[in-house]
């Protein structure tokens, strides 16, 4: 019932009931009332037999949608909404329910797409049916391995005020890095992702006092689950730069091939200074995960530094093509363009860092 009263006064631009049709008209009339009745057998049975004489009826393919959806009959609800948004492409909402439906069915990467695509293309989304699609899009941006892209969505959540138990385990498995749903975790885990989940809460919600104890509680806890001392040193890197960098050759030992550490351990040696010493990690990472945009940027900035700057502006541009939204790629591109007398590029760099900037401290003043 949540999700169906939810989007019940959303308005979809565009659509247009034909009533030209006495028949249409009866029966159109009859499900709105049994709709209306929260008669949802009845309701849904008499949809289909209205949108049988008029499938352009696009107010109907919604309805039909949201009962159906809520009623759990999610192929079915994927099949009405599907028709919904080939007559209506702009209609942002019903992206959105088409992608949740599509989750419950396991069509997992259409689900990101049509929910992304809603998120993107409408702006008059209720609060709650905007939170349960985010909340959607970060498990399946988990699912898909784009970890730090749910953490920010997470992230955004929490500031929401959005801190129910059931994000617990989702944010953990973002945060250690685990390309699985929360009901996929296996049996005997899920005391190692709630954990986590706990000491990501905290650090988010700002209780990084809270955030430290529930760390230790998960080192003592996991020491040898994998991106365990990967989350504590990325804890650490603002508080204690010596301590992040042991906690992440801590987790390199455990897990050679472990790309998110070594990158990390990379930016944390470029950022002191010690340049031979991170080129070797960052080298690896990036020829790990050649589609891990942070890796791709630090080997870039690495080989910048130690004067190799063509090669390391094909590493930034193409850490910036998988991410374009970090803004130190570009802050890094407008520099080594510089270094090159590509100046035209440098200055468009850095008017996109600058609109980076700006739009990143509008965000953090609301």
């Amino acid at each position: 019932m949540y999700l169906r009263v939810l989007c019940a006064s959303i308005l979809l631009a565009g659509m247009v009931v034909q009533a030209d049709d006495p028949a249409f008209r009866d029966l159109s009339a009859r499900a709105d009332a049994a709709r209306n009745a929260n008669d949802v057998p009845q309701a849904v049975a008499l949809y289909r037999e209205a949108l049988a004489l008029n499938p352009k009826w696009d107010q109907g393919w919604w309805y039909l949608g949201t009962l159906l959806y809520d009623a759990d009959q999610y192929s079915d609800g994927r099949d009405a909404l599907s028709r919904l948004v080939e007559l209506t492409p702009n209609a942002g909402p019903a992206w959105g329910l088409l992608g949740l439906c599509e989750f419950e069915t396991g069509d997992y990467a259409k689900a990101l797409a049509h929910i992304e695509r809603s998120l993107a293309s409408t702006s008059d989304l209720q609060p709650g049916m905007d939170r349960v699609l985010r909340y959607h899009q970060a498990l399946l941006l988990t699912r898909a391995g784009q970890f730090d892209r749910a953490i920010q969505t997470y992230s955004a959540l929490i500031r929401s005020g959005s801190q129910s138990p059931e994000l617990v385990s989702a944010v953990g498995l973002a945060a250690l890095r685990t390309a699985l749903l929360p009901k996929d975790i296996p049996i005997g885990q899920e005391g190692l992702y709630q954990t986590a989940g706990k000491a990501s809460l905290f650090t988010m919600s700002g209780d990084l006092q809270n955030a430290q104890r529930t760390l230790n509680d998960l080192a003592a806890g996991f020491p040898d689950a994998p991106n365990v001392h990967y989350l504590c040193g990325t804890f650490l890197l603002v508080t204690d730069t010596a301590r992040a960098v042991e906690e992440f050759k801590r987790e390199l030992k455990l897990n050679p091939s472990n790309s998110a550490a070594g990158a990390m351990l990379a930016w944390v040696l470029l950022r002191d200074g010690e340049i031979n010493t991170a080129l070797p990690y960052a080298e690896k990472a990036a020829t790990t995960a050649p589609d891990y945009a942070i890796a791709q940027f630090v080997y870039g900035r690495l080989l910048v530094e130690t004067g190799s700057v063509e090669r390391g502006i094909q590493q930034l541009e193409t850490a910036r093509k998988i991410d374009p939204s970090f803004l130190e790629t570009h802050l890094s591109l407008a520099t080594a363009y510089s270094r090159i007398g590509r100046t035209e590029q440098a200055r468009r760099e850095r008017q996109i860092s600058l609109e980076m900037a700006k739009e990143s401290s509008s965000l953090a003043q609301r």
